[in-house]
């Protein structure tokens, strides 16, 4: 008598073969999430990473705290203006390096009370490394509890309010009390803040603090 059982094994081994099949194609089909792009390049990360061969810490940069459009560019700025000018723009809160051919490099800028306090034409008269750092009178008159106690001057530092390099702007020979400094709060950038003339991020004041030698033309527009 034949095996009446082969046809129903046969069917059972079909089954499982199919249902086998269909797990793999499943598994096939399934692939794991990608990481989200970033919205920063390596060269990026490279000008904001910490600087290392500073006599103080300059950590790096939280670039995802920031707006991309503030992070150093190279930008069209057909300007009248001769290359190696610095204009300085406290309502739009950036600063331009003129450059050849219509061009500039691009800084963000975060713009405090004194920065909005001088308009007009002035020269890069000193520049220093990890500046002191003394509030002005109006300071400290503002926000005694905050400011009365660095009334003798605060040394350059990390925490320092001039972060890691400061330009002084002359007038006629007369020091405007605008500073172009760093800052060691690079989350403030783009901002209006509380207090200071024109904070940037540490690691781009010292990239400009390389590029403009002393005498250099600074122009400060209106805010």
């Amino acid at each position: 008598m034949a095996d009446q059982s082969l046809p129903t094994r046969r069917m059972a081994g079909l089954t499982l073969a199919l249902l086998a099949a269909g797990c793999t194609t499943v598994a096939q089909r399934t692939a794991p999430p990608s990481a989200p792009a970033s919205r920063f390049s390596a060269l990026d990360l490279k000008r904001y990473g910490a600087v290392e061969n500073e006599p103080f810490r300059v950590p790096a940069v939280s670039l995802e705290d920031l707006r991309p459009g503030n992070l150093r560019q190279l930008v069209d700025y057909p300007t009248s203006h001769q290359p190696g000018t610095l204009v300085v723009d406290p309502g739009d809160r950036f600063l331009y390096l003129v450059q050849e051919g219509g061009k500039a490099l691009r800084y963000g800028v975060g713009v405090g009370r004194e920065g909005l306090e001088f308009t007009g034409t002035a020269t890069v008269q000193r520049k220093a490394q990890w500046p002191r750092w003394t509030p002005t009178p109006d300071m400290i008159k503002r926000e005694p509890k905050r400011y009365a106690r660095w009334s003798g001057g605060m040394a350059g530092g990390e925490h320092n309010p001039l972060g890691a390099r400061a330009l002084y702007l002359f007038k006629d020979g007369r020091d405007t009390l605008y500073r172009i400094h760093g800052t060691n709060e690079p989350d403030t950038i783009g901002e209006a803040v509380s207090s200071g003339c024109i904070r940037m991020m540490n690691q781009d004041v010292i990239d400009l603090y390389n590029r403009i030698p002393k005498g250099a033309k600074v122009v400060v527009l209106p805010a």
